[in-house]
């Protein structure tokens, strides 16, 4: 904690002069310039403290020795973190690189032995992972990375409950007999302490991703390492409980994202600590109701530690409970609107899979397509199946005569009839709700380019008409006038 106290300010006054701070932005909600990189005390303060008990020479520093392989493991993976995160800070780092970093990392800490080998609940079952304890460790720390690295977005927040979930660890490894897990917990817990003197609100400074995403790997890894010393549930279950802000955010933020077709890496304002902002909460009253839950569930979830069996899991299941209600009363979960959300992503993926058999179906006959006449028929074809109300398509003669090829729905075959008109360009009828679209077709005869013409009802939903109106003119595009014999192009 003095370490943490003695070198956050050196690094305040550093990235101030160098003009490392964090700007105000759409998503964030400080309006002022803040230093960050505070993530380097937090990683200074906690390895200044853990190396050196290696060598002590008494019964802590015994079990340190003896797990020194775990050990280097979760300070070289938290290292490979920390790092990433600190050269995302400084120049920014793709989403996917810092994912593939954690990956890297959190396979290192696999290497040296700490794995979620098995989960049992006393009196009635016990599961053996095998090899898919690699997979299944590798998931659980990038997943708790990440989901303190989301949870930093407000003064104090992470590094507030991030330190309630390192003293809930330290607790359990105390009570199971880890003391190494518990010093360094408990040294995480007083750099956290440390910090939140300069990063409670108003913040002075900000933690950064360099100091989020080695305090989510840290604790991940914690976690993992009293696991396997006793593999019964509470030993992933405390954890859990204790990062349950973090965790239920990141999970709806996926949902959320998810439904409203976003990438899972996009940036949004709906987060746990934003709906409580958008119910009139001050930033400091934000962070005192997350401190409140975390430390009541995760306090609540210690009588795991002397529970047995069906108590454990009954137990877990009605915290968990209090968390989700907690999320419903913030607005975070709406359960119609999920539902009605993937009923919706359900309907449009059918609606997707179905224009795609029909455009695979109408492209056998554009190939197939040897005369200019095969080709209209097709392109007919295509408005059928992909429900366009009409095309036409206005061509010049080798009289030097304008013809207009039309097709109706109503009719339901190709006509054509003189004209000397051409139709607008893209737009949007509103007096119809259809979209109207010219698609060029390249025309050999005089080197510039026909538009057909389509007109597609929107059906209450101008993205599916442009959908198809884009599949239509993919295959102008791939099997265009240009393309059939130059004998058989008659008109």
């Amino acid at each position: 904690m003095l370490l943490a106290m003695a070198a956050t300010p050196i690094v305040i006054m550093l990235t101030r002069r160098f003009n490392l701070v964090d700007a105000p932005g759409a998503r964030k909600v400080h309006a002022a310039p803040v230093a960050r990189l505070g993530g380097v005390a937090i990683f200074f303060a906690v390895i200044a403290m853990i190396v050196p008990v290696l060598l002590l020479r008494n019964t802590i520093g015994d079990s340190f020795r003896i797990n020194a392989a775990k050990i280097v493991g979760l300070l070289a993976g938290g290292s490979v973190v920390f790092i990433v995160g600190l050269v995302d800070d400084l120049k920014g780092v793709r989403a996917r690189c810092k994912l593939i970093a954690q990956i890297a990392a959190a396979l290192v800490v696999c290497a040296a032995g700490a794995r979620i080998r098995s989960l049992a609940v006393e009196d009635l079952f016990t599961v053996e992972f095998g090899l898919w304890s690699w997979p299944l460790t590798v998931f659980w720390i990038v997943g708790l990375t990440n989901a303190v690295n989301i949870i930093d977005g407000l003064d104090g927040l992470a590094a507030g409950i991030s330190a309630i979930a390192c003293g809930v660890i330290a607790i359990l490894a105390v009570h199971s007999g880890q003391t190494m897990m518990a010093v360094i917990m408990l040294a995480l817990l007083g750099a956290l302490v440390g910090f939140l003197f300069f990063n409670f609100n108003p913040a002075k400074i900000f933690m950064g991703d360099c100091g989020s995403m080695f305090l989510g790997f840290t604790l991940a890894s914690a976690s993992v390492l009293c696991t396997t010393k006793s593999h019964a549930l509470v030993g992933l279950a405390l954890p859990v409980l204790a990062l349950g802000i973090p965790i239920f955010d990141t999970l709806f933020s996926m949902l959320r994202r998810f439904l409203e077709r976003r990438s899972m890496f996009s940036p949004d304002r709906a987060h746990f600590h934003h709906r409580l902002l958008d119910l009139g909460l001050s930033q400091h009253q934000v962070a005192i109701v997350a401190y409140s839950v975390t430390a009541t569930v995760a306090g609540l979830g210690l009588f795991m530690i002397y529970t047995r069996s069906v108590a454990t899991v009954a137990v877990f299941v009605c915290l968990l409970v209090i968390v989700l209600l907690v999320f419903r009363l913030v607005g975070s979960v709406r359960l119609r609107e999920t539902v009605s959300g993937l009923r919706a992503k359900y309907d449009l993926q059918c609606q997707v899979k179905a224009e795609l058999r029909d455009f695979e179906e109408v492209q056998l006959h554009f190939r197939n397509a040897r005369t200019f006449d095969d080709w209209w028929q097709a392109a007919c074809l295509a408005g059928e199946k992909l429900g366009a109300e009409k095309l036409s398509l206005d061509i010049t003669t080798r009289a030097n005569e304008t013809k207009t090829l039309f097709w109706h729905r109503k009719n339901g075959h190709p006509e054509s009839r003189h004209s000397g008109t051409n139709p607008g360009s893209l737009k949007l009828k509103a007096n119809s709700q259809s979209l109207r679209a010219a698609v060029p077709v390249k025309d050999r005869r005089n080197g510039t380019s026909l538009r057909l013409i389509v007109d597609i009802p929107s059906n209450g939903s101008v993205e599916s008409a442009g959908r198809k109106v884009a599949l239509l003119a993919r295959l102008a595009e791939e099997y265009n006038v240009n393309e059939l014999p130059t004998d058989m192009c008659n008109r």
